[in-house]
């Protein structure tokens, strides 16, 4: 797809402010300002790229690319992740999503032959779903992933953030 009104950079401390009024704005009041301070730290220190997609001119959304996961069989299989994906509702279905994992593909293709990805499980990650299946992500194979520990059989859980499937694809 061509990139269109489309621009992908990689943050700037700069932008922190404008990534923090546009996100609480969306309603996304579970990303604190501080977050988006520690990911410019992070990224600084080169343990995370940060890419913002502006869709003309306005901030549509953003990706961070972890180079050490903190789910484990990424972390001891090198397999750097894909985390905290998100394109303003307002903006969706204009490419911005997928600009954005074709940047972050190219990232992590610069370090890694393969790219990792953690999907929640809630109806609102059910485009994400989708977006990554079209893209060629398939299940790792070990089930799902909640507060550090695999789901087991008749394991009661709660449906939140922290309940996810971990994805790969192999670059190149």
């Amino acid at each position: 797809m061509a990139a269109g009104p489309v621009l992908v950079r990689r943050m700037a401390r700069e932008d922190i402010d404008l990534i923090s009024s546009t996100v609480s704005a969306a309603g996304w009041n579970d990303h604190p300002r501080s977050l988006y301070e520690n990911y410019a730290a992070s990224q600084e220190a080169d343990r995370r790229v940060v890419l913002l997609a502006f869709w003309e001119g306005a901030l549509a959304g953003f990706l961070t690319v972890i180079w050490e996961s903190n789910y484990p069989p990424f972390r001891d299989e090198g397999v750097p992740e894909v985390n905290d994906f998100g394109v303003l509702p307002s903006l969706r279905r204009r490419g911005i999503g997928t600009r954005l994992m074709d940047e972050a593909e190219a990232v992590i293709a610069t370090r890694s032959p393969v790219a990792g990805i953690g999907v929640g499980m809630m109806p609102s990650y059910g485009p994400a779903q989708r977006l990554y299946a079209k893209r060629g992500y398939v299940p790792d194979g070990r089930g799902l992933w909640s507060h550090d520990h695999y789901i087991t059989l008749s394991e009661t859980v709660v449906v939140d953030h922290d309940l996810y499937l971990c994805l790969t694809k192999a670059l190149g």
